[in-house]
């Protein structure tokens, strides 16, 4: 019984500009089960955050997500991926700017790269953003997980000026939007 509960657990990995907030986010999506934050895309093993904050590692900071494909699919996940972050901003969300904030889709199999490709085409034809998505698609390499206390930031840290005026703002907009498919006790 554990075997199959565990075949049905899929990664998701993604970079969308600050993983403290990618990660407040994804944390609230009905049927996440787990949100890590970290680094991927880069060439050096094992950076800390000094190392990829110096935009010289090549990683960008990114959000490693267990789902349970039964409550939330992968195109789901995308979705919501790319309404929660500006997709055609090179190298920069907001005032986050460099490398490491770039908009990037890290694929774990040859369907999550046919589905986030095929999404990216749809919504460049949609006419949803005036710009062009910039947003890279590419195979998984290695993740690297970010230091103890940059993970479950926001839930522990949300009375920081950047939680109040960056997080708190996404996660309003995100579960007004995204009312069903929240957890029941998501709040901002």
């Amino acid at each position: 019984m554990a075997e199959e509960k565990a075949k049905s657990i899929e990664l998701a990995t993604l970079g969308g500009g600050c993983f403290w907030c990618t990660e407040a986010i994804f944390q609230r999506v009905n049927g996440v089960l787990s949100v890590m934050s970290g680094y991927a895309g880069g060439v050096m093993k094992n950076p800390s955050y000094e190392d990829v904050s110096s935009g010289t590692t090549g990683h960008a900071e990114a959000i490693q997500i267990e789902f349970d494909p039964s409550l939330v699919s992968y195109e789901k996940l995308l979705e919501i991926f790319w309404d929660t972050h500006d997709p055609t901003t090179p190298d920069r969300q907001g005032a986050d700017v460099g490398t490491q904030y770039r908009s990037v889709i890290f694929t774990h199999s040859p369907e999550q790269e046919k589905t986030a490709e095929s999404m990216k085409e749809r919504l460049e034809t949609s006419g949803k953003f005036p710009d062009p998505i910039v947003t890279e698609i590419v195979p998984f390499g290695s993740f690297y997980k970010a230091e103890d206390d940059h993970q479950n930031y926001y839930n522990e840290n949300q009375q920081a000026g950047y939680c109040q005026i960056v997080i708190t703002p996404k996660l309003r907009k995100f579960i007004k939007e995204h009312a069903k498919d929240t957890k029941p006790d998501s709040a901002s």
